[in-house]
């Protein structure tokens, strides 16, 4: 990985493993059902900044190595990210 990349991305990792936690424990204190609920949409914004992250390096290393070596490479690439793009258009987000 870049290493700019995977400072970044361990730092979000690490602030999602506290909301995480913290969504538990509202859980355990039966807090208010809207609080929880918003909790969770900041812990489902945070997984999109990793990925956003994740996708960045995969585009800046490994594929872009593929493309410059061509033929199948190449193709599995493609193949790749086209299979995360509908991974991501499945799951509406």
């Amino acid at each position: 990985m870049i290493d700019d990349i995977k400072k970044r991305a361990l730092h979000r990792s690490r602030i999602l493993q506290g909301q995480l936690r913290g969504i538990e424990k509202m859980i355990e204190n039966e807090e208010y059902c809207v609080d929880i609920i918003t909790q969770s949409l900041a812990v489902q914004k945070s997984l999109r900044s990793l990925n956003k992250l994740l996708v960045e390096n995969h585009l800046r290393t490994h594929v872009s190595d593929m493309f410059d070596e061509g033929g199948d490479a190449r193709e599995k690439a493609v193949a790749e990210l086209l299979a995360v793009f509908e991974l991501q258009q499945n799951r509406g987000t």
